[in-house]
């Protein structure tokens, strides 16, 4: 099988692409997503989020609400606000946020590529979680939420992306966050067996965000292999549905902290426990870091900077070497206590993109003690962990801009 397949991509119909997109399924609650899709009726979120089409308080992993989401599916494609393109395609997907610009490829990825870990992983998966994107993706027969992926330097995919995104787009919509979409349909022979070609070529290609959604997608794909007669590599449900990025062009944003209370410390002695394995200097200023082994620390309406002492800072390890490790390792868990960040509740992370004053909110509001910002993952660190096959901790990026939900699905039918 070939690492990535063009697809038969289910995507809106033309002028349609501003009622369809909406944000990922897993980036809003329930309420969020009813109040967001008031007045849409075709937004996708009726198809991602579908309890928001039934009475309130119902679960959203009840029965009836994957088959809602079907219903809303077969909707959308009986009035014709989404159609499916006659030929496997590729598509140039462009994503535009402020001064940060992405140019990515959509694609079908190879289940098999998946489950032999040539798409590398750098996450464990909960099992509900993978439940629900099963039972979803069954229901309505489609893989409708990409999975975020990363591939090495490769200069001749680089090039045909910037070949296909120089014309005229077929699908150009300002999501209502400000992120700019836009899509355009690669069903060039000759360039969809060149990109096909340029990624058999990688020794592999990594999971950025969607864990979850492949893992599903795997297990879709073993089920049904086993209850038909396909060859391997013959059938929709070999491929998942992702949107893969050269590596240079992904932006992660740090992952910060926040902390309920001093694991029954005064703040003298907790400072001083901190001081055991970092520099500590107060702050006039909210503390941004710059590299790695730096911190910023809010405490009682005080920035503080803080530094991994050198003796510390052991480079061997990929996950060890990791910011978010260092901090768990020498302070998190040594001095407040906390070892299973999974687990526990006096622990909460808040994403790089709600800035310093998300941080200063959560502590002088009284709801946290501490908060601590750290120097955003690096790419490069990402896929060291995925290629070593080992994990990084939990809440380790924070990706955007974030692909929406209905620019491109892969159905597993033709429809």
């Amino acid at each position: 099988m070939d690492l990535i397949s063009p697809i038969r991509g289910l995507r809106p119909a033309p002028g349609r692409a501003d009622d369809v997109i909406a944000p990922p399924y897993d980036v809003l609650n329930t309420a969020e997503a009813r109040q967001r899709a008031t007045g849409k009726p075709w937004s996708f979120l009726h198809i991602s989020k579908p309890e928001i089409d039934l009475p309130e308080g119902t679960d959203p992993y009840s029965p009836k609400v994957y088959t809602k989401a079907a219903e809303n599916l077969q909707k959308m494609v009986a009035e014709r606000i989404l159609k499916q393109d006659e030929k496997p395609c590729y598509y140039a997907y462009r994503l535009i946020m402020g001064d940060i610009v992405q140019t990515g490829l959509v694609a079908g990825a190879s289940v098999d590529d998946y489950d032999s870990n040539r798409i590398r992983k750098h996450e464990y998966t909960r099992p509900v979680k993978e439940d629900d994107r099963v039972r979803q993706i069954d229901a309505v027969n489609a893989q409708t939420g990409p999975v975020l992926l990363a591939y090495p330097a490769a200069p001749e995919v680089d090039a045909i992306l910037e070949q296909v995104s120089s014309t005229i787009p077929a699908m150009d919509a300002m999501a209502d966050d400000g992120i700019q979409h836009t899509l355009w349909v690669i069903d060039d022979t000759t360039l969809i067996q060149q990109l096909t070609d340029a990624f058999n070529a990688m020794e592999a290609i990594y999971i950025a965000d969607g864990h979850h959604r492949s893992a599903a997608a795997s297990r879709i794909c073993a089920s049904r292999r086993k209850a038909s007669n396909l060859e391997a590599g013959k059938a929709p449900w070999d491929y998942f549905l992702t949107v893969i990025f050269p590596h240079h062009e992904m932006k992660i944003f740090d992952y910060n902290r926040v902390i309920r209370d001093l694991n029954g410390l005064s703040i003298e002695d907790f400072l001083a426990r901190v001081q055991q394995n970092f520099e500590l200097s107060a702050s006039d200023s909210p503390v941004k870091p710059a590299q790695t082994a730096e911190y910023g620390m809010y405490l009682k309406g005080q920035w503080y900077q803080l530094n991994l002492k050198p003796e510390h800072r052991d480079e061997s390890d990929p996950v060890a070497r990791l910011d978010v490790s260092r901090l768990a390792d020498y302070l998190i868990e040594p001095v407040l206590g906390i070892s299973d960040p999974r687990t526990d509740n006096r622990i909460d992370f808040v994403g790089g993109i709600r800035g310093l004053e998300g941080l200063e909110k959560r502590v002088d509001s009284g709801e946290m003690a501490v908060a601590f910002s750290l120097f955003a993952t690096r790419m490069e660190d990402l896929m060291s962990v995925a290629d070593s096959n080992n994990v990084m901790p939990p809440k380790s990026t924070w990706f955007e801009p974030k692909l929406a939900d209905g620019v491109v699905s892969h159905s597993l039918r033709s429809l």
